[in-house]
């Protein structure tokens, strides 16, 4: 069944190319969509286009179907387009003609809009969640190797001190910013397209506030054509975001990659989470960190996939928008993996606490010592130079004690500074919003 199709049945061929991938992928969006359907019929009985008897009837069917979606039971069956199609042959097998009645002023084009970013907001939510829990393991490592110093690099060339606790603590403050991104995606998300029908609204008195508010949106997105203008536009904005967390995990698996190998020997991965080679019986492979880096480094290319898909669009519908879903849909069970598998690495991670006794570390405690001779009064550009000759005549000496005492350095890691820039960001989701909304609307079936 097409919700479109009158007498003319279109070619198989043409069918399979069109629906592509399209059933596989709206399973995912099965309960959405009958969260968007259940608001629409609210609002539709509130204006008149359901009876006080028909709206109950409906809604207790839709909740059925919910938890048949929500269990993981939901099919979209043969011949079935997609999800839409699907929810509404469940409902009309049951009820007739009343279950036909639910598409009034709507269109699968804002059908879709509604249930992505139904989706995508609780997905957010899974991924704020993941993020926010790697956070707390980075700086519980931070907190516990704090003192333990460690080469710090540029140009891959030992430069100054460093410390584990600056490094994972690093990681951690990254992901923040990363928490900032999303939230900033999560805003364009969560606003409602419901009511702006095929891209033109309807000539229907539709309460769009009235959705808005039982769906736990902040807004609406007022303009219908722009609401039809926004598919794709939020994908890329949320996929810029999962960029952001994939590009922190990718470099933070590179230097665990690095420091694990025998040439730096600064960490030293659990067993368990490594594999060995079939003819070398000494080698532990960090495979973890290297697929999580292929991994990510994919997902750092989401957002340019979806914009060269919907780029140079003109406005209104097209259906080169659906091979965005191919796309953006698993990409959060990826990014969610990536996060799960890296932070249990972290927490299991064992550091080298003797890093710096190997002799060739001795020089990273040069401007130490420049630094030194510069609070005794020497003009900078003299103590500069002055250990700098001591350096090339092989005199160079330290004692490997740093005092740094400034925000964000090795003695003042600003830790509980970033934890709290952590939460301040997390509260701003205000999830609980959307589940006492959703809560609502499903508790209001007798």
């Amino acid at each position: 069944m097409k919700l479109w199709e009158k007498n003319v049945q279109v070619n198989k061929d043409v069918e399979a190319y069109t629906v592509g991938r399209d059933k596989e992928l709206d399973v995912y969006l099965a309960p959405y969509d009958v969260l968007g359907s259940m608001a629409h019929i609210t609002m539709l009985e509130s204006i008149g286009l359901l009876s006080h008897e028909e709206l109950p009837v409906l809604l207790k069917e839709l909740k059925e179907i919910y938890q048949i979606a929500v269990d993981g039971r939901f099919v979209i069956e043969e011949g079935i387009e997609d999800v839409h199609s699907q929810v509404e042959l469940m409902l009309t097998r049951k009820l007739g003609d009343t279950g036909k009645k639910i598409h009034s002023g709507r269109s699968r084009n804002d059908q879709v809009l509604v249930d992505l970013k139904l989706f995508t907001r609780d997905q957010i939510h899974f991924l704020v969640n993941s993020v926010s829990s790697l956070i707390d393991t980075l700086l519980a490592q931070s907190e516990r190797y704090k003192n333990i110093l460690m080469p710090g690099y540029t140009h891959l060339q030992i430069a100054m001190p460093s410390s584990f606790g600056l490094w994972f603590g690093a990681y951690a403050e990254s992901l923040v910013d990363d928490l900032q991104m999303l939230l900033a995606a999560y805003k364009i998300c969560n606003r409602n397209p419901l009511g702006s029908a095929a891209g033109y609204g309807s000539s229907f008195p539709l309460n769009r506030q009235m959705t808005t508010d039982l769906l736990g949106f902040d807004s609406m997105d007022y303009n219908v054509v722009y609401a039809q203008m926004g598919r794709g536009k939020m994908e890329r904005s949320v996929a810029f975001a999962i960029a952001s967390i994939a590009g922190t995990l990718s470099k933070l698996a590179y230097d665990a990659c690095l420091y694990n190998s025998q040439n730096f020997g600064f960490i030293k991965l659990a067993d368990e989470y490594t594999t060995g080679s079939s003819i070398m019986p000494h080698k532990k492979n960090p495979d973890v960190f290297e697929l999580t880096r292929a991994k990510c480094n994919k997902l750092q290319a989401l957002p340019n996939d979806i914009t060269l898909i919907m780029n140079n669009l003109p406005s209104g519908y097209f259906r080169d928008l659906q091979i965005i879903k191919e796309q953006f849909i698993p990409s959060f069970e990826e990014m969610n993996d990536c996060l799960q598998m890296v932070n249990r690495m972290i927490g299991e991670i064992k550091v080298n606490e003797q890093i710096l006794d190997d002799p060739k570390y001795l020089l990273i405690f040069s401007v130490e010592e420049v630094n030194r001779l510069v609070l005794e009064g020497v003009p900078f550009r003299d103590a500069y130079k002055q250990v700098g000759l001591e350096i090339e005549k092989g005199n160079f000496t330290h004692n490997k004690k740093v005092h740094h005492t400034h925000e964000g350095s090795i003695g003042n890691l600003c830790n509980d500074r970033i934890d709290l820039l952590r939460q301040q960001i997390v509260e701003q989701f205000d999830f609980s919003k959307i589940a006492n909304a959703e809560k609502a609307l499903l508790d209001s079936v007798n």
